[in-house]
């Protein structure tokens, strides 16, 4: 699963090469602190757990078994560790209230959310997922920023494809939830009328 530019990496910083980790920090860097500041909803606190995750898998390279993708394996990295940082805060984060959507009303939002700008849906999206709870906040991002596949998310977070859909479901009809809220309404309501 890895590829060959990965491991000839991941060789160079066993090496003690220190540029080649330089390298490896810029390439996953950005979507470790997104990930973690999604999941701790703290600036400073994702910062620290961004730092924590490379010294841990700089530790931990030579255990690197290459039989998931090595972004596969950092976000792990990531994810394990601000579920430790969130355990020592003992933080109860506020769910958001969930109105019971049906499927087709998650459709509905979806086919909405299409007709809306790229821009506009990434920043609605966004601005939904700073509201949910940690653990949706991390699956979405995953989801719609890094386009991973179910079993990718699911060797990240250790639960199963099929776990992973269900709360994907649950976290969208969350996201439909706010967005509903967020959004033009007449948007959403002129996609309902189309679809009687």
């Amino acid at each position: 699963m890895t590829t060959n530019n990965d491991q000839i990496l991941i060789n160079q910083i066993i090496d003690g090469d220190t540029n080649a980790f330089a390298t490896l920090v810029d390439m996953y860097k950005d979507l470790v602190f997104t990930l973690a500041l999604r999941m701790l909803k703290n600036r400073e606190e994702a910062e620290e757990v961004a730092q924590d995750t490379f010294i841990k898998t700089y530790k931990s390279l030579d255990k690197f078994k290459g039989d998931s993708k090595f972004s596969t394996w950092i976000y792990r990295v990531a994810y394990n560790t601000c579920l430790d940082r969130i355990k020592k805060n003992k933080k109860h984060l506020n769910d958001v209230e969930i109105n019971e959507f049906t499927a087709h009303q998650v459709k509905t939002i979806d086919n909405a959310l299409d007709k809306i700008e790229a821009k506009e849906r990434e920043e609605a999206i966004q601005r939904c997922i700073d509201k949910l709870p940690s653990e949706d906040s991390f699956l979405l991002t995953l989801y719609y920023f890094d386009d991973l596949s179910l079993d990718e998310i699911s060797k990240i977070v250790g639960i199963t494809a099929n776990s992973i859909k269900v709360k994907l479901f649950r976290c969208r009809k969350k996201l439909a939830t706010i967005l509903k809220s967020q959004l033009e309404p007449e948007i959403i309501e002129h996609y309902e009328r189309e679809r009687r």
